[in-house]
């Protein structure tokens, strides 16, 4: 699957909708994200937008602006970043390459049925009793947070097996663009398709919302993940890469 530059400039806009930071501020067009935790999108600068005249100069003022938090700088990259020297002038500057992670997506066409699954506008108890036990403990507190933030429309999921919540996913739509975060899976319900079910319902629901398109982003480490996304069709469209300043 490839899509146009506008596709994955959407895309990637609606995964920095889906995930928003705790504190956030305008940097010459960037994004600067702030929420402490473990979250490396919710803690680096979105590269998404650039209005300035001198990258260099921009740069200063997002490390200023990380280095009164305490935190590293970080700053998210992928293939329609602005500028687009970006790269080379953060090696330049002394930034490292981090972790990365591909965006994966796939057209939405219309499914026979969708198996019968729990949605709800909001995150139950359940429901982040079953997201939050899968993550590190660093992350639950602010990730909580961040799940309160997300704009509308959304949508939480959840696949019961013997009446308890066992998998869950959730899908927030940007124009077109659909994207599913937090899919979770209990230790004890893997292996069962119990997030296929999920999976299969949340893209109904964002062909119902009127998506052309289903995207994620999956760390490119995270095999299991892979072959989950590669089975319902997904597949790689771009990388995102996250640099790093001490």
């Amino acid at each position: 699957m490839k899509l146009t530059p506008d596709d994955l400039r959407r895309m990637e806009r609606a995964h920095v909708k889906a995930w928003p930071a705790l504190r956030t501020q305008r940097v010459d067009g960037w994004l600067w994200r702030s929420s402490g935790g473990g979250s490396q999108r919710a803690n680096s600068v979105s590269t998404l937008d650039y209005e300035g005249a001198d990258p260099v100069f921009s740069l200063e003022k997002v490390e200023t602006l990380y280095r009164e938090t305490g935190a590293p700088t970080r700053l998210q990259s992928f293939s329609g970043s602005r500028p687009g020297n970006l790269a080379t002038l953060l090696s330049a500057r002394g930034y490292t390459e981090g972790e990365t992670t591909l965006t994966m997506a796939k057209p939405l066409e219309a499914l026979p049925s969708a198996p019968p699954i729990e949605i709800s506008e909001r995150a139950t108890p359940e429901w982040l009793e079953v997201y939050l036990g899968v993550i590190t403990e660093n992350r639950r507190a602010v990730n909580s947070k961040i799940i309160e933030g997300i704009p509308r429309p959304r949508a939480f999921f959840a696949h019961r097996h013997d009446g308890r919540a066992v998998s869950t996913a959730l899908c927030v739509m940007h124009e077109d663009c659909a994207v599913i975060e937090c899919v979770a899976t209990r230790a004890d319900a893997r292996g069962q398709g119990a997030a296929m079910s999920v999976l299969s319902a949340l893209e109904a629901w964002a062909l119902g919302e009127g998506a052309r398109l289903l995207g994620l982003q999956v760390s490119e480490g995270n095999s299991p993940a892979l072959a989950l996304y590669a089975r319902l069709g997904f597949a790689a469209v771009d990388r995102n890469r996250f640099w790093l300043r001490d």
